[in-house]
């Protein structure tokens, strides 16, 4: 169901359990972005509280074969409330949904005003007094998502660093395409896998630029939860390495805000270990991963099953992470 007007009604009716005194839904539109999962913005009225600015976070009704490590929205919700409660920012959810509410698969969480589109929070100069803080703001944040217990937190894939590469090959060879720089990079993690796995940890999966809320004072939210797992805690900070997410400010390689000494500095400030040598080896492979991401819309495109533009788009961003690769694995490779 992606017709606004039947969402809209299907909210109303559940407008009382999406918070207390709810009663209007208005203002329904779907927000750009999203390529996953969508993510619609909406008021609440309610009785006492005024009008609460929301975010319906839903499935996509047609799950192609892109629907690989995905932790599921409910465990996602769940995930949220439970790195909010170590200080980590994160919206706050309201209502996770049900079968009889009509929606599908997702949830309802407060809407957070703030940028999110990454070129602009790299260069646009109001967000300046942000950038000389964000990267550490990054480091605080993932440090705490690192201590999330793991005990009483819903089921989730676990994977190191040798199951993490396994996992990637598999996706790339079910999607039948030839890649020789994915090869090369294929081999030379084999090469250079840590001798020994690190204790595994709440991983947050997709921390990046692009995945974040910032305002002019810096971080204000961390997205997009769905590729959490159990794993090596320098896999979320060798993610927000990946040069595609410096969008052009290739000098600064934490998101293209930020240097590593000032993310360490964040992540050990909150009792987080660096190893900056398994972090290399993730930022490596979290280049590869998204090249295989690129490639996964690319497939979805092709062979139909999501016939959006968007993946279209995406999926033709494969070349760029394949010179990314050459670029971090070559000899002269830096970082």
């Amino acid at each position: 169901m992606d017709d606004p007007e039947a969402i809209a009604a299907a909210l109303q009716a559940i407008a009382a359990l999406i918070a207390p005194g709810g009663r209007t839904v208005d203002g329904l539109r779907r927000l750009s972005g999203g390529a996953s999962q969508q993510t619609w913005a909406f008021e609440l009225g309610t009785e006492g509280q005024g009008a609460l600015p929301l975010i319906l976070r839903r499935a996509p009704g047609v799950q192609g074969p892109r629907d690989h490590g995905s932790a599921g929205l409910a465990t996602e919700a769940a995930l949220i409330d439970a790195a909010r409660a170590l200080g980590v920012p994160a919206p706050a959810v309201s209502h996770v949904l049900q079968p009889a509410d009509g929606l599908g698969e997702g949830f309802v969480m407060a809407r957070i005003e703030g940028e999110t589109l990454g070129r602009r929070i790299v260069r646009d100069a109001r967000f300046a007094p942000a950038r000389r803080v964000l990267a550490q703001q990054c480091g605080r944040a993932l440090a705490r998502i690192h201590r999330v217990p793991l005990a009483g937190l819903p089921p989730l894939r676990r994977s190191g660093a040798h199951a993490e590469l396994d996992f990637q090959i598999a996706l790339h060879r079910g999607h039948g395409t030839a890649r020789p720089v994915f090869e090369a990079a294929f081999q030379w993690l084999r090469r250079h896998a840590p001798a020994t796995e690190a204790a595994l940890v709440l991983v947050h999966g997709d921390f990046r630029n692009g995945n974040l809320i910032v305002g002019e004072e810096g971080l204000r939210a961390v997205l997009d939860w769905e590729l959490a797992h159990i794993g090596d805690p320098m896999e979320d900070l060798g993610w927000l390495c990946v040069n595609a997410w410096r969008f052009g400010r290739d000098e600064l390689p934490v998101g293209g805000f930020g240097t590593l000494a000032e993310l360490f500095e964040g992540y050990t400030a909150e009792g987080g270990t660096v190893d900056a040598e398994r972090l290399r080896y993730w930022q490596v492979l979290g280049t590869l991963k998204w090249g295989i991401v690129c490639e996964a819309m690319a497939h979805a495109w092709l062979s139909g099953s999501e016939r959006e533009l968007e993946k279209a788009v995406i999926g033709r961003r494969a070349s760029e992470a394949e010179i990314d690769l050459l670029a971090l694995i070559a000899p002269q490779g830096g970082a």
